[in-house]
């Protein structure tokens, strides 16, 4: 299945789910003014219309923040029925909190009603998501065409792919023999498709409906495509070169420009430059905020470290940022002043390959073991957050000597800004071993979303709050 096809099916079941919760509203509506309470229940036009509108966009939050519609077409009928359950139940404890903040002193039955008929209506088509969202797409768009040059394993494993497809109105419509001379008439794959010589190419364009073509050829070969390449181009037929012989096995693949220049492109770090935008927007408010709103708390700090142990409140150290840049790190002084001279003789302790931690580490101070656990000497680095070396969420950073030590693989952490939080401190904090540190940053690289990011900053607060895997 094409990129654009899981894209379009986010949007129908997107659209499914507003359908489906304005249902479960007007069902629980409906329903609570049938039940034979003393207390009548109403609603006003507007005040209806705001708590509708302001549902739906939390169940949608909510479905693309827990992945729901990207596990609906194969997903188990347990995980299904689990998802739906969790989104309708934080949408429930969502719309409380919102009706508690604008005094609107809902009916505790209608809101039961309404995620228990949103969980059951959402649950019921989802287990037919799988046929229904077909029929959906087959009837909302005509059948696309496509044919395949080329005869060699490669368009034969894209033949396969395209007939896997065909729920989604992909339709194979042959393969064209990019060598003249003896080719066999049709090939078998799981139905028969027929085979045409290259020089037909243009009146197949002509007199059949086709819609893209896929050049599936020896990239030595390529050169020799030109002239076909500029004939599709012609014709306005969408086309594509199938790249599967590039070695980026992490990376996006883009065509870009510069001026006139058609660049394709390997990204391997998440490269959209709006999304990148709208996070680096949220990290200065966040920051700002967080600056303003804990300043007495940070300044009751300082003077308790100052007063608590000799030396400066403030810890500065030199860390790798984007792309290796180095920058100065703030964080709350939890060690002796001469703690770095101390390190030497710790090494034997230390629990990381690469990195350096201690369990028990004789060099924090009593203040300071408290700030670890509840990760408050890391507060000024919303500093660094403000300024742009950091971001809220994204892989730690690390200390120059740590990055000269990296594998090669694990050098690609380094392509995207570091963070304050992270996904493996999520997972278990200074417990983890450092290869799976590493993994856990390559994976949120490559999965990274901006409802990841907040999905990581809200997990981050019981975690922090609870001082759980910290030393």
């Amino acid at each position: 299945m094409y990129s654009r096809h899981h894209r379009k099916a986010r949007v129908v079941f997107g659209l499914f789910d507003v359908l489906l919760t304005a249902l479960a509203f007007e069902a629980a509506y409906q329903s609570r003014q049938w039940l034979p309470f003393e207390r009548i229940f109403y609603l006003t036009a507007p005040v209806a219309a705001l708590l509708l509108g302001f549902a739906v966009v939390v169940w949608l939050l909510l479905g693309l923040w827990l992945k729901v519609y990207d596990r609906l077409d194969a997903g188990r009928p347990q995980v299904v029925i689990r998802d739906s359950f969790r989104q309708c139940f934080l949408g429930a404890v969502a719309v409380v909190i919102f009706q508690y903040l604008l005094r609107l002193d809902l009916s505790r039955p209608f809101l039961v009603l309404f995620a228990g008929y949103s969980w059951i209506f959402l649950s019921v088509f989802r287990l037919a998501a799988s046929g229904i969202t077909g029929v959906v797409r087959r009837e909302l768009s005509a059948p696309h065409y496509v044919m395949v040059v080329g005869l060699g394993e490669r368009a034969r494993r894209l033949g396969e792919t395209l007939e896997r497809s065909r729920k989604y109105g992909v339709r194979l419509a042959g393969f064209v023999a990019e060598e003249p001379g003896a080719a066999p008439e049709r090939i078998r794959l799981e139905g028969e498709h027929p085979v045409y010589p290259l020089s037909e190419l243009r009146g197949l364009l002509r007199r059949q409906v086709i819609d893209e073509i896929i050049f599936a050829v020896d990239s030595r070969r390529l050169p020799e495509m030109e002239e076909m390449l500029v004939l599709c181009d012609e014709e306005g037929v969408r086309t594509r070169v199938a790249v599967d012989f590039f070695p980026h096995v992490n990376s996006e693949v883009y065509l870009d420009r510069l001026g006139a220049t058609p660049l394709l492109t390997f990204a391997a770090a998440p490269h959209d430059e709006v999304r990148l935008l709208v996070k680096r927007s949220i990290d200065v408010m966040i920051a700002a905020l967080g600056l303003l709103l804990l300043a007495p708390f940070l300044a009751l700090i300082v003077v308790l470290i100052r007063l608590t142990s000799p030396g400066p409140a403030v810890f500065r150290q030199e860390r790798c940022g984007l792309n290796g840049r180095r920058f100065t790190l703030y964080k709350f002084r939890s060690m002796v002043r001469n703690a770095e001279e101390l390190k030497a003789s710790l090494e034997a302790l230390n629990l990381k390959n690469t990195a350096f931690k201690i369990r028990n580490d004789p060099r924090l101070t009593p203040l300071g073991r408290i700030m670890r656990k509840f990760s408050i000497d890391e507060l000024p680095q919303l500093w660094n957050v403000l300024k742009g070396d950091m971001s809220l969420v994204g892989p730690r950073p690390a200390v120059p000597a740590e990055v000269e030590r990296y594998s090669g693989w694990q050098r690609r952490r380094l392509r995207m800004r570091p963070g304050m939080t992270c996904l493996w401190a999520l997972k278990g904090r200074d417990h983890m071993d450092f290869d799976t540190w590493m993994k856990m940053d390559m994976h949120y690289m490559d999965n990274w979303s901006l409802a990841l990011d907040w999905k990581v900053l809200l997990l981050t607060v019981p975690k922090v709050l609870t001082g759980k895997g910290a030393y």
